[in-house]
C-alpha cells in the first residue's frame, strides 16, 4: 500500500472502528509494520467540520502587532507537487519555482529570504534540494526529507528516514529504528551531525518518525515533533539540544514538552510545533489519543496555540476545523504572521488530499487564503 503525500493514511493493526484514525500522518512508521503484522487500512469517514479559528489579538503573548506592518511573502507546495510563490494577500501564485515532483510536509527559507529548501521525490528515496526565490535549477544537498533552517542561515536539519514511497518501494520500507535519524548539516563545510531514534537495543519496538522540525531562536536546539505509532499514543514533542543531545527520542539533551491545563492534558497531544522568536512554540494541540468506537470517544479538537516549552498556555490562535490535520505550521522572522494548513482526513490511502492555507497576524483570528496546498512558509 502506497504512503505519499497525496494519500496520507495511517496503516494499523486490529479491526477499524466506526471513527477511524484520528490523525493519519504516521502512515508511514505503521506501513512498514503492516508488512509484518499485515495491517489493514481503515479509511477515515467525512466528518462535519466545526467553525475554524476564533480569536482576538494576543495579550501578553510577546509578539508584537505593528499597525500596517506589510505581509511577508509565502512559498508553498500544491497537490501537484509544484513549488511556487504565492501572493499573500490574494493566494494566486506568483512564480513557480519547480514545476513538478516536491513533497511535503516541511520546507523551509533562508533567513534572508534568497533559497528555499524542500523534499523533491527521488525513486525509493528522497532528497533535500534548494533552489533560489528568483528562479533557477534546483540544487541537491542530501539524501532526507524535512527541511529546517537555522535562524542565522548557517545549519539544515532534516530526518532521514523512509517517507513518500510510491507503491513500488512500499514492500522493502526499512523497519529497523536505525533507519530513523535526525541530521543537522553544517552548510558551508557540508559537515554533519546525525542523531538516531535510540540506542540499539532488540526490545525497542516499533520505529518512530519524525513529522517536522522547528530551529529554537538560539541557534543550537530543535524542536522535533514525532508521531505515535498505534492508536494515537505517544506523540511527543522534544526540545533537542544539538551539542549534547545523542539521539531524538529520549536520552541526554532531550527535555519534553509537557502536555498541560484543559482539555483532557492526559490524552491531549501536540500534533505539531514550530519556534516563535520570543522562545516559545506555536502548535496544534489535539485530544485526544487512544482508539475508542465513535459512540464513546470525546469529540476530535484541534486548537491552534502559542505556548511556553513548559506547556503553559500563552495565547489561543484559533480552534481548528474538528477532525481535519492542522500542519505546516510556519511563523515569520518578526513573530507577526503565523500560518497553517487545515487538511480534511482521507477517504482512502489513494484519496488525493490538499488543505486550506491560513494566515493571522498578531496572533488575531485567521483568515482563509487559499486551497489546494500540501505545504508552506514564509517567505
Amino acid at each position: 500500500m502506497p504512503w505519499n503525500r497525496t494519500g496520507k493514511g495511517r496503516l494499523r493493526t486490529g479491526p477499524c472502528p466506526g471513527r477511524g484514525p484520528r490523525n493519519a500522518r504516521t502512515a508511514l512508521a505503521t506501513l512498514a509494520v503492516a508488512s509484518l503484522l499485515a495491517a489493514a487500512g481503515c479509511s477515515s469517514p467525512n466528518s462535519t467540520p466545526a467553525a475554524s479559528g476564533h480569536s482576538s489579538a494576543p495579550s501578553g503573548s510577546g509578539q508584537s502587532t505593528p499597525s500596517g506592518s506589510a505581509r511577508p511573502g509565502i512559498v508553498a507546495v500544491t497537490s501537484s507537487g509544484a513549488l511556487v510563490v504565492l501572493n499573500s494577500s490574494t493566494g494566486t501564485t506568483t512564480r513557480t519555482l519547480v514545476p513538478s515532483g516536491v513533497v511535503g510536509e516541511e520546507i523551509a527559507v533562508s533567513p534572508n529570504g534568497s533559497t528555499v529548501y524542500f523534499t523533491a521525490g527521488s525513486g525509493c528515496s528522497n532528497e533535500i534540494e534548494s533552489v533560489p526565490v528568483s528562479g533557477g535549477s534546483p540544487t541537491s544537498i542530501a539524501s532526507g526529507v524535512l527541511p529546517a533552517i537555522s535562524p542565522d542561515g548557517t545549519k539544515l536539519a532534516f530526518a532521514q528516514e523512509p517517507w513518500f514511497l510510491p507503491a513500488s518501494c512500499a514492500a522493502n520500507a526499512p523497519l529497523a529504528p536505525s533507519d530513523y535519524v535526525l541530521a543537522v548539516r553544517t552548510l558551508s563545510t557540508g559537515s554533519q551531525a546525525t542523531y538516531p531514534m535510540a540506542a540499539s537495543s532488540p526490545d525497542i519496538g516499533l520505529p518512530i518518525p519524525i513529522l517536522y522540525l522547528s530551529w529554537a531562536p538560539d541557534n543550537a536546539s530543535l524542536a522535533v515533533t514525532m508521531s505515535g505509532i498505534q492508536d494515537n499514543e505517544g506523540w511527543n514533542v522534544n526540545i533537542l539540544s544539538t551539542a549534547s543531545a545523542q539521539y531524538y527520542l529520549t536520552g541526554a539533551g532531550d527535555t519534553m514538552v509537557p502536555v498541560t491545563g484543559s482539555p483532557d492534558s492526559s490524552r491531549s497531544y501536540y500534533e505539531e510545533a514550530a519556534y516563535l522568536p520570543d522562545g516559545n512554540l506555536f502548535v496544534n494541540r489535539n485530544c485526544c489519543q487512544g482508539d475508542d468506537p465513535e459512540n464513546s470517544a470525546p469529540a476530535d479538537s484541534n486548537l491552534i496555540q502559542e505556548i511556553s516549552t513548559s506547556g503553559s498556555l500563552v495565547h489561543q490562535v484559533a480552534i481548528g476545523v474538528q477532525n481535519n490535520e492542522h500542519t505546516s505550521l510556519s511563523v515569520d522572522p518578526t513573530g507577526n504572521w503565523l500560518l497553517y494548513l487545515s487538511t480534511p482526513p482521507a477517504t482512502s490511502l489513494s484519496s488525493v488530499r490538499s488543505g486550506t492555507l491560513y494566515v493571522s497576524q498578531g496572533g488575531a483570528k485567521p483568515t482563509a487564503l487559499t486551497t489546494g496546498m500540501i505545504a508552506a512558509a514564509w517567505l
